[in-house]
């Protein structure tokens, strides 16, 4: 290579001003555009199925209730439901239902997964971290629904009832949940008919108003007519779910 050839060298391999520009605007538009693709497919519900008016989702959630009744649930594709929302969930509905062993929300109801957000714990009752579970899942999941799920027979009622008359505490921890039933056990005590039914279905009532008047973010949800906060009580006999007005 002549002594000429060798000095130009450099200046021939070395990229042009213009053409660094260009890759780079390039490579930025590139990267922009697969962000806002990523942003897009973020933003996107995984199962689009599940938005829905306050109406609607009751709707399905009955429907899907009926169904159970019958004996005609539908058979669901968990291994593709479990593939679609590994990324994220948008519950069309959130349940605040008793831990009795006999209630399943996600069975009564019909459900597949990703469906249904529930809180379960004795006594269908919400205190702190049930309510701010349920803003959770109307601020952040946009659940549009609230169903506060009572059932027949409840046994921790039935406690809150006992302990309330004998006037004796019961052990470990169960006071706790005394303590959360018995305004409803109280409020129903002066009713006629069937005690255990009237306090159980007050507690559904009560649970029902706290959470509509919950500030400051269900109870905002629920004055835009974004979320809708409705009770039911569960029959053990028949499955089914019947809403109370």
């Amino acid at each position: 290579m002549c002594e000429n050839c060798s000095s130009n060298l450099p200046h021939l391999l070395a990229p042009s001003r213009r053409s660094l520009m260009l890759f780079a605007a390039s490579a930025v538009g590139v990267l922009l555009g697969d962000r806002i693709a990523d942003a897009k497919e973020a933003k996107a519900p995984p199962k689009p199925d599940n938005v829905l008016s306050p109406d609607a989702s009751l709707k399905r959630l009955m429907e899907g209730n009926a169904r159970y009744v019958e004996g005609a649930s539908r058979c669901h594709g968990f291994k593709h439901e479990r593939e679609v929302l590994i990324g994220g969930q948008n519950p069309h509905a959130a349940i605040l239902s008793c831990a009795d062993s006999r209630i399943a929300p996600e069975f009564a109801f019909d459900s597949g997964l990703g469906d249904l957000f529930v809180c379960r714990v004795a006594g269908n009752f919400a205190n702190d971290d049930t309510v701010a579970s349920m803003e959770y899942a109307a601020a952040v999941l946009n659940t549009p629904l609230i169903l506060v799920l009572g059932h027949d027979r409840c046994g921790a009622v039935d406690a809150t009832i006992q302990s309330l008359k004998d006037d004796k505490p019961p052990p470990g921890h169960i006071p706790a949940l005394i303590a959360a039933l018995a305004p409803a056990v109280k409020a129903s005590s002066q009713q006629s008919g069937d005690s255990l039914a009237n306090a159980i279905r007050q507690n559904v009532v009560d649970n029902v108003n706290k959470l509509k008047s919950a500030t400051p973010i269900l109870n905002a949800a629920v004055e835009q007519n974004k979320l809708k906060v409705v009770g039911a009580l569960y029959r053990l006999d028949t499955g089914s779910v019947e809403l109370l007005s």
